[in-house]
């Protein structure tokens, strides 16, 4: 763990513990028989399950024979609802569980209100309790099951489990109870709390991931969920994963052995984080019981912070968020809405869970960077901080949240702004608000018209220098996607001058200068604000002849549909701020959004250019379908013919996705018809919000492949005939070939 952050997300999931690990090594050197076969590699294999079937029939207090393991959490509590729902349906379709639940439950009851059963969902009171008199109101003739979670995962409230089973009981009502973050950290019996079903998650307890435990008690009926041969006694077919079950066991022998000692310790470290912060930051609070909450857990608020930003800033600690905050919201957990906090404060919430590993020396170092933090970024905060000298190196997509183009304002959100913008009625404007183009285009007489465009947007790269003409590249492809010239800049600065010093905006600036002398035109001038996190771009004007003005809506059935650039920035800027690349494998984006679309635009002069746009923010669907739209004809897109930037596919399917590129899916889904082929990967792929992309071009057909090779020829190595425009009204049809 050398040079790594201090991990504070043992709620998350936990390292394995070395004498889990010890236990699984035999099964991963030498003992591989089937526990299903009878001679001796079989019944050694048998062997080792049962010894950890017992190992966690003792934990929870149970008979080993009412132990079922499965693949995690997830599949115990959809075989748990679902299992009940449907082998008692006969006697009721009513179901009960809370708000407060994890996706694992709550997603499995609207499966099943899809399915013909009815589903109530309690509330929780400002803590995060279900109160059980609500649960008895709740309770009909027609219900079956109860589910309701031991304690919760982010605010770490434990519920009344053993009261909500008495009453459960003496209604004749099934509870079922998801205690994946429970078992390992506070005792769970089952002889105690009268449970009738219960869920164990492997990696919450120090066992590795992909393996857990239902508890069955002994005489309930549950519909099979994994249908197949007799395995588990016919509960679970398959054939059990021997290596981890065995970890499962051990993990849940030295729970039990150790469950006082770690409780003391977890709840010694969470109270010490506790008081640090709460002492150091006036603004904030903790949510959860006071006393009924898991000893481990902190979910800490703080007033007027974005937990996102927040958690960016901590570089050496690793925890988990309780809210994003978007351009147009902010989405905060289903756990803190339900308890009702104040949304000023939900959006700087923020989960710390302390474990087994966790030491009083990293509890003071992570409370230090914490409260640094926090008051640099809360508003009226009373400390200024520069965390880097100038001239040091600086990774600025740390300091936001959303990166480049997808960072943008949703689609959907921004076509109902738009429609209220009045329109112009001033004979010069020729290109206006009133069409989905980047850019403005002013006739000042028979020959000359300006153009004019703003870009600006947040870090997609580390380096200051590389933003600056990035952001310089994308602002200028606007005046270059309207056939037109480009004559000269100003700057547009948001700048965070209490987290970054004044260094890094010369060098964003620079990199813009650079850019724009690439260009051949000078920045004469701009606007900065103070902000909370580093923006930059720039308003371009430009010359263009009133009648060779390249728009969206002139493509025609027939013409070729040309990309100059690749996609998959949005991809690649995702999985380096996420560690899933380094920056040797982002460098064909940083050279793609780099490249000025300026020779792409000089070659189309000699061709019959019908329309162009430049694919940025809602990717190349969102602008295809700008220009389908407003040219009232089809277009037809070759997914295997897009270019696309190396690396970007495996990224895709390991779903490393910015939030930006699912929304412009999303937009497009009603006007997008798919090749039953093409995979989901690859339709995300081709939504993509790109920052600083290719021009999407539609030309005459006859020139679409001299085209090509003009291009080509001028350096733009990308340059791909992806498609066509055909006859129609405003559709777009993805093949996977020509």
């Amino acid at each position: 763990m050398k040079n790594k952050p201090i991990y504070l997300d043992y709620n998350a999931t936990t390292p394995i513990d070395p004498a889990v690990a010890a236990v699984m090594r035999p099964f991963l050197d030498g003992v591989f028989g089937n526990p299903s076969s009878s001679h001796s590699f079989g019944m050694e294999a048998k062997h080792a399950v049962e010894i950890a079937r017992r190992q966690v029939a003792a934990l929870i207090r149970c008979r080993p024979d009412e132990v079922v393991f499965t693949s995690g959490g997830s599949e115990s509590n959809n075989y748990a609802i679902k299992g009940a729902a449907f082998a008692y349906r006969e006697r009721g379709n009513h179901i009960i569980t809370s708000a407060v639940e994890h996706p694992a439950v709550l997603e499995v009851c609207r499966f099943l209100e899809k399915n013909g059963f009815r589903v109530t969902v309690l509330p929780v009171d400002e803590t995060g309790m279900v109160s059980v008199d609500d649960v008895e109101t709740a309770i009909t003739p027609q219900t079956t099951l109860i589910t309701i979670m031991t304690a919760n995962n982010e605010v770490g409230t434990i519920q009344p489990i053993g009261k909500i089973a008495k009453l459960a009981h003496d209604r004749g009502v099934l509870l079922h109870t998801d205690a994946a973050q429970a078992v390992g950290k506070i005792p769970v019996h089952v002889d105690e709390s009268g449970v009738d079903l219960l869920s164990v998650a492997g990696h919450k307890l120090y066992a590795p991931k992909g393996i857990g435990a239902l508890y069955i008690r002994s005489g309930v009926k549950l519909e099979k969920l994994v249908h197949g041969a007799d395995h588990e006694r016919g509960f679970r077919a398959g054939t059990e994963n021997i290596l981890e079950i065995a970890g499962l066991g051990k993990a849940c022998e030295l729970a039990m052995a150790r469950l006082e000692e770690d409780m003391a310790h977890s709840a010694a470290l969470r109270d010490r984080l506790e008081h640090r912060l709460t002492e150091g930051v006036q603004e904030c609070r903790v949510n959860g019981h006071s006393t009924d909450r898991l000893p481990n857990t902190l979910s800490i608020s703080f007033r007027g912070v974005e937990a996102n930003t927040l958690l960016s800033e901590l570089t050496g600690v690793a925890a988990s968020a309780g809210a994003a905050c978007h351009t147009d919201r902010v989405d905060v957990s289903s756990v803190l809405e339900a308890m009702r906090v104040p949304v000023e404060y939900a959006m700087g919430t923020v989960r710390f869970s302390t474990g087994r590993m966790t030491s009083t020396g990293e509890i003071d170092q992570a409370a230090d960077e914490i409260l640094e933090a926090v008051r640099t970024l809360q508003p009226h905060g009373d400390t200024v901080k520069v965390p880097t000298k100038a001239g040091e190196k600086v990774c600025l997509t740390r300091f936001t949240r959303g990166m480049g183009c997808a960072c943008k304002i949703q689609p959907q959100v921004l076509e109902a702004i738009l429609k209220k913008m009045p329109v112009p009625d001033d004979p010069n404007v020729l290109v206006g608000a009133d069409t989905t183009d980047d850019a403005a285009v002013y006739r000042l007489n028979d020959d000359t018209a300006l153009v004019a465009t703003v870009d600006f947007f947040t870090p997609v790269v580390d380096d200051p220098f590389q933003f600056g003409a990035i952001a310089a590249a994308n602002a200028l492809s606007d005046i270059y996607a309207m056939g037109g010239k480009p004559l000269f800049a100003l700057n547009i600065v948001g700048f965070p001058v209490d987290r970054l010093p004044v260094d890094v905006l010369d060098r964003i600036l620079a990199g813009a200068t650079a850019k724009a002398k690439e260009a051949g035109i000078c920045i004469l001038g701009g606007h900065s604000v103070d902000d909370s996190e580093p923006k930059f771009g720039m308003a371009v004007v430009g010359t263009v002849h009133p009648d060779r003005i390249l728009a969206n809506s002139g493509a025609k059935p027939g013409d070729a549909l040309l990309l100059t650039k690749p996609i998959g920035t949005g991809i690649l800027a995702t999985a380096l701020k996420q560690g899933a690349i380094d920056e040797k494998a982002f460098a064909p984006a940083v050279e793609a959004m780099a490249e000025l679309n300026q020779k792409a635009a000089e070659t189309m002069v000699a061709f019959a250019i019908h329309a162009c746009t430049d694919v940025t923010g809602f990717g190349l669907l969102g602008h295809l379908s700008e220009m389908i739209t407003d040219g009232k004809v089809d277009g037809e897109i070759w997914s295997q013919a897009v270019p696309i930037l190396p690396g970007v596919r495996n990224l895709a399917m390991a779903d490393v996705i910015p939030g930006g590129t699912r929304n412009n899916l999303a937009y497009v889904k009603n006007s997008v018809d798919w090749d039953e082929k093409i995979p989901q990967t690859e339709r995300l792929l081709l939504s993509d919000a790109q920052t600083s992309g290719g021009l999407l071009i539609a030309v005459t057909e006859p020139d679409g492949d001299r085209l090509v090779a003009a291009l080509k020829s001028a350096g733009v190595k990308s340059a791909a005939k992806i498609g066509r425009f055909v006859s129609g009204s405003g559709r777009i049809r993805v093949k996977n070939d020509e």
